[in-house]
């Protein structure tokens, strides 16, 4: 936060425009679909409401098939749920953790010959970075199946030079306060103006244009308030200093930590994408490291740094052990080696420097296999990018 979301807070409060709508909503909805590129958008309570209401609007309904990626937080495969539909999951990229399109393939054309044929497939941008559209579009295009793309975290990417938000029928964002752009709590829903207009409709409890309160089928209380959007807009004011600051962060991690022997970092730029660093995923080798889960630990009773393991697929997940799944060993092993590190922008040099030195000593060879003048090389590099940015640090 700095003092231009503080000053748009007040003059929100002041203006007397509080709740549901107002100037300020207005506004970060039109700046919503500049960022996007699409023809409107519906600011809502959450980035899970946002998603909600997309597959409302593209007709999903009880008993429909709805593919979703395995490797992805839980409400992905919730709002699925929500409308009665079934999931069916995916396995991901080894190297991205996105989607696998050779895998939706596959699922898309088993359910064909089954007769069981997919009504929508949820693409999600995972840890900030788009999903290879290049691939998928055109397969989902073959099976006459929309895209719902569950951007919730990568609002600012692109792929091939197209933005995060405007790959899919309709894309939902999140502005939750772990986002790279914050309202608090919040999301939108972009897309056609048809479509969106059916979505803002239900989200304000679909009520007519009438005196009375009248309603012409069941809505819900998802409209975003005008406080949270005046938030969230000068926060997309400044977009491009977040994203830079994120990417540093990003780039920081993988100069200095990718050198050890059995680390890999998911990278944020791949198949022509470029991501907006919102998280940064180090994949360990789990017969030369300890558990991501005993790493975190370490990290967190040790040094104070608060760091996760990546997500549990949903296959794995209780409430979703019965659902069917294309694939699945990817996303499992992401989960077995992933650990998400801190990469928020507010970070400062010294943060991330501090939990840089933590992981080298986690990372470590216990059995001496890396030589003692290497480390020296990695620390120094870690040292040597911690000065040359400290001069410039954004404020972010």
């Amino acid at each position: 936060m700095s003092w231009r979301e503080r000053e748009a807070l007040l003059h929100a409060f002041d203006s007397n425009w509080i709740a549901p709508v107002g100037p300020a909503l207005n506004e970060f909805e039109a700046r919503l679909r500049s960022i996007a590129q699409t023809d409107d958008a519906v600011a809502v309570t959450s980035g899970t409401a946002a998603l909600h209401l997309g597959l409302l609007a593209l007709g999903i309904g009880p008993g429909d098939i709805v593919i979703v990626p395995t490797l992805t937080f839980i409400s992905t495969a919730n709002v699925v749920r929500y409308v009665g539909a079934i999931p069916h999951f995916v396995d991901c990229d080894e190297t991205t953790g996105n989607i696998d399109p050779a895998a939706l393939e596959q699922a898309l054309s088993d359910l064909h010959r089954s007769n069981h044929r997919a009504k929508a497939v949820i693409t999600v941008d995972l840890y900030g970075a788009c999903a290879d559209y290049t691939a998928i579009a055109p397969i989902c295009s073959r099976f006459a199946v929309p895209i719902l793309e569950d951007a919730a975290e990568a609002i600012g990417a692109t792929h091939q030079g197209r933005p995060a938000g405007s790959f899919g029928r309709l894309s939902a964002f999140s502005f939750n306060g772990n986002k790279l752009a914050t309202t608090g709590g919040g999301g939108a829903l972009v897309g056609p103006e048809e479509l969106i207009s059916k979505a803002r409709h239900l989200a304000s409890q679909a009520r007519t244009p009438k005196l009375h309160f009248d309603h012409d089928e069941v809505g819900y209380a998802y409209r975003l308030s005008n406080l949270l959007a005046a938030v969230g807009s000068a926060q997309l004011e400044r977009l491009d200093l977040l994203i830079s600051r994120t990417r540093e962060i990003h780039h920081r991690y993988l100069e200095t930590l990718h050198h050890f022997p059995g680390v890999d970092i998911i990278r944020q730029d791949s198949n022509g994408g470029r991501g907006n660093g919102w998280l940064t995923v180090l994949l360990t080798d789990p017969s030369r490291h300890r558990s991501p889960e005993m790493i975190c630990q370490t990290l967190q009773n040790q040094h104070n740094i608060e760091a996760r393991p990546a997500w549990k697929p949903m296959h794995l997940q209780r409430p979703y052990t019965d659902c069917s799944i294309t694939g699945g060993s990817q996303a499992a092993s992401h989960f077995r080696r992933g650990i998400c590190l801190p990469s928020g922008s507010s970070m400062t040099e010294t943060d991330q420097r501090r939990v840089i030195d933590a992981m080298i000593t986690e990372l470590r060879p216990r059995n001496g296999t890396l030589q003692l003048d290497r480390l020296d090389v990695i620390a120094e590099r870690s040292r040597r990018l911690q000065g040359n940015r400290e001069t410039t640090r954004p404020a972010a």
